[in-house]
């Protein structure tokens, strides 16, 4: 095998399409805070896109990772001795794969490690794009009242002047000193599957800038910009065995490559404030009602990805493409579509809500991504209220049956315990979720989980319409398990 790094390109021609370009000529116009698999295999590739085209050669990509450990001190050492570069792998079935090296990236700082080297690139003139992948419960907003949430003590420490830990802390702090030198402030770009990404990025950038300067935070909320967005694509976690398929198929020794679907979208509000790159050319759309996107990818494919993951778990599946055999998973996801979430949609003028259900399906089937339902389901408090809160309350405003519903926090509540109905243990990640409300969840009442700290806001406890089949169904999961129950409530 090939080592993957700059001076070896030329001897790993055949093996994976190359960058198109000279990366000694490149500038950073980019910082991307949060450089996980999603980042690497969506807004990356559009940039190396952009860059072999030509006439955009100030807009390469400093990546940095937020996070400590040895996990993280890993990748920054992979990510220098591979002088940033990594490979890309479309996964399709029948196997076909293609791989590229994706050579946007040309620096990768370690925030932990160097926060002021950090801050000096964000602050630096040529940065004109700040853009986000920190998952879904990363803003920080509170479930409950909407607000940001200045109490969080890797906030409470950025806002007591200690050096940044949170990306809201190194974003107002560069701003702040831009400000100081009379620059214009960065573009701040999420690209989470956040239901209106910019518009929530803004409250909590602002909302922290308040904290630290009133006069700042005005700055910031009038002549900054926050564009809204929509991205799609599968990437699923790779594992080192994954990484020894890959790196044998191909014969590149790469220590952090990332595979995806083939499909992808990303749909922007043209909406920044120091010009952007022509992403256009790689496919990008921008467009001016970015929200009926969302709500058909939100509410419909993510909303989705999060119902049949749980009870899939629980009957014992591991991979998404595994329960997608199943065909009650299919008639599941074909019911919450028909009966419930579709009506409740307005997608864009000339879009087929039809064909793209039709595509989440064919999507979630492909035995090729191997995309474990456990990274599906972490973080599940935060993604069940971006995903369903809103189909809750419009289903429940209307008086409308909410059983898929409840299924959906019953399996949740049931997938806390950490065992599937078969008894095998499997790890629960829940940031979200305190030791309040973990000692709420062992308390014995059958509603507790509607009082946790994530799910308190939806105001369910007093709607008899989900309590009843709520408190049914998590009755029948614990007595005749997930596969007895989705059996039951399936048309």
């Amino acid at each position: 095998m090939i080592e993957l790094r700059e001076e070896n390109l030329r001897l790993l021609a055949g093996k994976a399409a190359l960058p198109r370009y000279d990366r000694s000529a490149l500038e950073v116009g980019i910082v991307h805070l949060g450089v996980g698999n999603f980042h690497r295999v969506h807004q990356a590739p559009v940039i190396d896109d952009c860059l072999a085209a030509g006439g955009s050669n100030g807009w390469a990509i400093a990546g940095v990772g937020l996070l400590d450990g040895p996990g993280a001190v890993a990748k920054r050492e992979a990510y220098a001795a591979q002088d940033n570069l990594y490979t890309v792998t479309e996964l399709v079935s029948p196997p076909a794969e293609t791989t590229r090296v994706i050579g946007a990236m040309v620096e990768y700082l370690h925030a932990p490690q160097d926060p002021a080297r950090v801050l000096a690139r964000l602050a630096n003139p040529k940065t004109r794009v700040v853009s986000l992948t920190i998952t879904e419960g990363g803003y920080n907003i509170d479930d409950a009242t909407g607000a940001f949430r200045m109490d969080q003590p890797d906030v409470a420490s950025d806002l007591a002047g200690n050096p940044p830990r949170t990306a809201f802390g190194f974003i107002v702090r560069a701003l702040a000193m831009r400000r100081a030198q009379g620059l214009k402030p960065f573009t701040v770009m999420s690209c989470d599957n956040l239901r209106s990404n910019g518009d929530t990025t803004r409250k909590a950038i602002v909302s922290f800038a308040a904290g630290v300067d009133r006069d700042l935070a005005t700055w910031i909320d009038g002549e900054g910009a926050f564009p809204n967005s929509m991205v799609d694509r599968i990437a699923p976690h790779v594992t080192a065995e994954d990484r020894e398929a890959i790196n044998r198929q191909t014969g590149v020794d790469d220590r952090l490559p990332a595979t995806c679907e083939p499909y992808t979208k990303w749909v922007v509000e043209d909406a920044f404030c120091d010009g952007r790159p022509p992403m256009e050319i790689a496919g990008v759309e921008f467009r001016s009602d970015v929200s009926a996107y969302e709500a058909v990818k939100g509410r419909l494919s993510n909303s989705a990805h999060m119902l049949m993951c749980f009870p899939s778990l629980l009957i014992g599946y591991r991979y998404v493409h595994e329960a997608m055999v199943d065909p009650r998973i299919g008639r599941l996801l074909q019911n919450f579509w028909s009966l419930d979430a579709v009506r409740l949609v307005e997608p864009p003028k000339g879009y087929s809500i039809e064909a793209f259900t039709a595509g989440v399906l064919t999507r979630f089937a492909n035995p090729a991504i191997r995309d474990r339902l456990l990274r599906v389901a972490g973080d599940g408090a935060s993604k069940i209220n971006v995903f369903h809160a809103k189909t809750i309350g419009q289903l429940a405003a209307t008086g409308a049956d909410l059983t898929r519903e409840a299924f959906l926090l019953a399996c949740f509540g049931a997938y806390l315990k950490g065992r599937d109905d078969r008894g095998v243990a499997f790890e629960v990640i829940e940031p979200r979720l305190s030791p309040e409300d973990w000692s709420l969840l062992q308390g014995g009442d059958a509603l507790a989980l509607l009082e946790t700290s994530p799910f308190k806001g939806l105001g369910l406890r007093d709607v008899e319409a989900f309590t009843v089949p709520y408190r049914r169904l998590a009755a029948s999961l614990a007595e005749n398990g997930a596969s007895r129950t989705l059996d039951s409530i399936l048309v």
